[in-house]
């Protein structure tokens, strides 16, 4: 008998077999890569799950249609696109509703069908989210959907009070709790103040579930008044481990690479820090950092300051990129020393090319990077402590690759794109079971 883990919702054995356990107490500091278990209760059985897809379509003749909510068609396809096509794939009539830029191809390409919607980043006034919320009502009234997806916080209040008076089945996913709980500035103590009111009241209704990442959200969020019951945990957004393929270590000098916004709190002064640290001592190692700043986000860093980053000895950057591969063939290992996550994408893709990992001891990172088994965590903002884990990984060879066959098993073992998607379907059926019509 496969053990049961602390997950909300969790794999055993084939991805199918999975139990959804709702009511679970919150465990703090357990990885996904630990032993502990525990159950309380689960609900869902598999024989129900299986009642619910004999329904559709081909009983009712019609599909489920399911509506995903993102503020940028870029974090959609980040973010969601393995669930969504496992929704698809599931018999799921599949739509997405965000701020269009220029990913509107990319998402049609996948036979989703794509609303535009306003969204404003960045923007803190009630005044400016009028908009969006009328719109997503109007979409949400001309589609009629069986479910609503929501992707991160912002998609999550906006799409739960665009919801109110409708029956309308609710999975608010929270990515990682973001720059409102990660900065302490005048501007962010109101704020939580207002989502310490806002989100118990929007999240604790009957038909709406809280999807987060990583045991630190599931107790964070519990104790903002998030009812346990209405908290699933699934990690992560799944992982393509057959396009991402173990790659061999590229010749030249120890390369350390970074993927992600450019923001203060993922870590990136610290990271550039370490790096002069590293050269200061005399070792020839580079590094490589793909992404760019996020201006809608407050804690962006500046696009001088990375330019000037770019001229120092041993740093490239290389702004947004669309071939990840290409970065962890360029570089020895992966280093994200973030604030907070949900379960970083940038790392999990890494793993899955057996790349070692560096990483804050923090949410969501530590999920991934296991302390001595798929890499080293040090303490947040600690240059010198960072500068210390890439010396040790620059002058072994031998625990690089320990490091990285242990990263890429894990994400093969629980975070793959088929585990994730498998488990995510469910917690849809789960939900169409309960409040069936919407």
């Amino acid at each position: 008998m496969p053990k049961l883990t602390r997950m909300g919702i969790t794999a055993l054995g084939r991805p199918k077999n999975i139990l959804i356990a709702n009511r679970v107490e919150p465990t703090r500091n357990e990885s996904l890569f630990g032993e502990s278990t525990l159950l309380v209760g689960c609900i869902a059985l598999r024989q129900d799950l299986e009642l619910v897809r004999s329904m559709t379509p081909a009983t009712t003749g019609l599909p489920r249609r399911l509506l995903y909510i993102a503020n940028e068609d870029w974090a959609f396809l980040l973010n969601r696109l393995p669930m969504a096509r496992a929704a698809r794939e599931a018999g799921f009539e599949v739509h997405v509703a965000t701020r269009v830029n220029k990913d509107a191809k990319a998402i049609e390409a996948e036979g989703f069908i794509l609303h535009r919607v306003p969204f404003r980043r960045g923007g803190l006034s009630p005044f400016a989210a009028l908009p969006t919320i009328l719109a997503l009502r109007r979409v949400e009234k001309k589609i009629k959907p069986q479910i609503v997806h929501h992707s991160g916080l912002q998609c999550s209040v906006y799409g739960s009070i665009a919801a109110l008076g409708k029956k309308i089945p609710q999975v608010n996913a929270i990515t990682g709790l973001g720059y409102i709980f990660t900065s302490v500035t005048w501007r962010t103590r109101p704020l939580r103040q207002v989502m310490a009111w806002l989100l118990p009241w929007l999240f604790n209704r009957q038909r709406s579930r809280v999807l987060v990442q990583n045991p630190d959200d599931r107790s964070a969020l519990n104790d903002l008044g998030i009812e346990q019951q209405r908290i699933v945990l699934i990690p992560g957004s799944g992982v393509d481990t057959d396009a991402l393929q173990p790659l061999p270590e590229p010749e030249g000098p120890i390369t350390f690479g970074f993927a992600g916004r450019l923001l203060t709190d993922k870590g990136i002064r610290a990271l550039v820090a370490a790096h002069g640290i590293l050269r200061s001592q005399g070792f020839d190692t580079n590094l490589i950092i793909a992404g760019n700043p996020d201006p809608a986000n407050p804690a962006s860093v500046l696009r001088e300051e990375v330019e000037e980053w770019s001229r120092r000895p041993g740093i490239s950057w290389l702004g947004h990129i669309e071939d990840i591969v290409s970065l962890w063939r360029a570089c020895h290992v992966a280093a994200l020393p973030s604030h907070r996550e949900g379960l970083p994408g940038s790392l999990m893709e890494a793993a899955a090319c057996g790349r070692p990992m560096i990483a804050a001891d923090a949410p969501g990172s530590r999920e991934i990077v296991i302390e001595d088994q798929t890499g080293l965590l040090v303490p947040i903002e600690n240059p010198a402590a960072l500068a210390q884990a890439m010396k040790s990984l620059a002058t072994s060879p031998e625990l690089r690759a320990r490091y990285g066959n242990a990263a890429r098993q894990l994400v093969v073992s629980r975070l793959s794109a088929k585990i994730i998607g498998s488990s995510i379907v469910q917690l849809y059926d789960e939900l169409t079971l309960k409040h069936p019509g919407a």
